[in-house]
């Protein structure tokens, strides 16, 4: 995507594999790199939640929080100073909505996704365990139905060994009396209802087994 000021020469031209969003450029949105104006993080950010889908802009702004190279509050600045610019609103719900706790795409995807259904905000990256001790963090956690959501992937589980250590970490987590769900790309992209739904069984399962635990007598 390619934003010219308005008075920029060819601005309106159509280029092959580009598109073109003609918007103003105040100074204070743009950066120099290699001797090259480039539009700030933040702005770029801006821009593509204005022109993108809700889903693509909580992926851009995610990613952009989580490295460091930019912040919601440069990210609020931009919006307050195109308050009347196509998108805006979306831009606005995509910063209100971003959490530099999301990890990858995939984990920025479930949010979005959890929220369409609508379920319940989950914690991110959650440490989580039982008695015996902390087993591991949680992409996704919700306490009151002691439920975990894990968004898995060749990509996260590129090391074997990280791979092979799954099935146990699973197991100590079920055994420490918490419900899990792990879902895929494929999964979340083609059938995020299907994924919904694992959720929302997956809060009955703790919830049941919540009030089992608690009427259990005490030896």
């Amino acid at each position: 995507m390619v934003t010219p000021s308005p008075g920029s020469r060819g601005s309106r031209s159509l280029r092959s594999g580009a598109n073109i969003h003609v918007a103003g450029l105040p100074v204070r949105h743009l950066v120099v790199r290699d001797r090259i104006k480039l539009t700030s993080v933040a702005r770029t950010v801006v821009d593509l939640a204005r022109t993108c889908s809700f889903r693509e802009g909580v992926v851009v702004a995610d990613s952009a929080l989580r490295t460091g190279q930019t912040t919601v509050p440069e990210i609020s600045a931009v919006i307050s100073q195109c308050a009347r610019w196509p998108g805006v609103r979306r831009a606005r719900a995509v910063a209100a909505f971003s959490d530099h706790r999301a990890e990858s795409a995939l984990e920025s995807i479930g949010r979005v996704v959890f929220r369409e259904y609508p379920l319940p905000a989950p914690g991110l990256q959650v440490w989580v365990g039982g008695d015996l001790g902390v087993v591991g963090r949680a992409d996704y956690f919700w306490p009151r139905y002691r439920t975990i959501a894990e968004a898995g992937g060749a990509i996260k589980y590129a090391d074997p060994r990280q791979a092979m250590r799954q099935p146990d970490r699973d197991a100590r987590l079920r055994d420490a009396g918490f419900e899990l769900v792990h879902f895929t790309w494929q999964e979340i992209t083609l059938t995020p209802w299907q994924v919904a739904e694992r959720v929302r069984a997956a809060f009955v399962r703790g919830v049941v087994r919540g009030r089992a635990e608690r009427q259990r007598p005490i030896p």
